[in-house]
């Protein structure tokens, strides 16, 4: 019985992660969204997935999906009131070459607090928060995330849109001194390793962009904030705000001197 919405976001990330575990290496079909940019049939499946597990539980919220939109609730408003983010596949480019670095991500915002899980469909683990605290699931098993920023280790996403070119792009903290001295860069393509973050595998990480109502980031921000990570955008100010984009590092340190580079 999916009592709490915490454990509600757990089973819906899970169902669209066997669902991209099971369709890995097959013939996909590909749908075209954008010059670059597409989505295969395990995404909207995997979506399809999420889906029905959060309109049997929950059918008077309002559901947004990458792949199908939004979609209003059956309540009588006040389920209205509550928005499940949903990205069926975050990495399709890296999933369609047969890379194993995706998340499946779904979050709930609701009442100014938001519930969320990502999950890692090869891995098997499933990274989540109630809004307050934040723990990976492996095996039925909840280790409490704690960040960590001794790695070094920072994820830069290099992918477009770059709405803040050019004052910033990621890829000139390649080839500033000052950056590759102290930090080790890392692109996966994949918002997993905003994820990582809080789990204390990588030191930090860095994108453009405006955010703001991302199926794609609304998860992995909730479970750096719940851990305990600093969040903020490119200019230092709150996430979400100023010149939008992100940097979600384990510690302060950290994020102050990634904030000089940026600058």
């Amino acid at each position: 019985m999916l009592n709490t919405d915490g454990e509600l976001a757990v089973a819906a990330a899970e169902a669209g992660a066997a669902v991209v575990l099971e369709r890995y290496g097959t013939d996909l079909a590909r749908f075209d969204k954008a010059p670059g940019d597409f989505a295969t049939e395990a995404d909207v499946e995997a979506e399809k997935a999420i889906l029905g597990i959060l309109r049997e539980a929950r059918p008077g919220d309002v559901v947004v999906g990458e792949e199908g939109g939004r979609s209003e609730g059956s309540s009588d408003g006040v389920g209205s009131q509550r928005e499940w983010l949903v990205d069926p596949l975050c990495g399709t480019l890296n999933y369609a070459a047969r890379t194993m670095l995706v998340s499946v991500n779904v979050a709930l915002r609701s009442g100014g607090r938001t519930v969320a899980a990502s999950a890692d469909p090869f891995a098997g683990e499933v990274f989540w928060t109630d809004g307050d605290r934040a723990w990976v699931r492996n095996a039925g098993r909840d280790e409490p995330l704690t960040p960590d920023a001794s790695s070094n280790l920072v994820d830069l996403n290099l992918d477009p849109p770059f709405p803040n070119a050019p004052t910033f792009r990621a890829a000139r903290l390649l080839l500033d001194d000052g950056f590759t001295d102290h930090f080790r860069p890392r692109v996966i393509s994949s918002t997993l390793a905003v994820a990582w973050v809080a789990a204390g595998r990588r030191a930090a990480y860095i994108t453009d962009g405006h955010l703001n109502d991302s199926v794609h980031f609304a998860a992995g921000i909730a479970l750096c904030q719940a851990a305990g990570c600093v969040v903020t955008a490119l200019d230092g100010s709150p996430v979400h705000s100023g010149t939008q984009g992100l940097i979600a590092t384990a510690d302060r340190d950290t994020h102050a001197a990634l904030l000089k580079l940026i600058a």
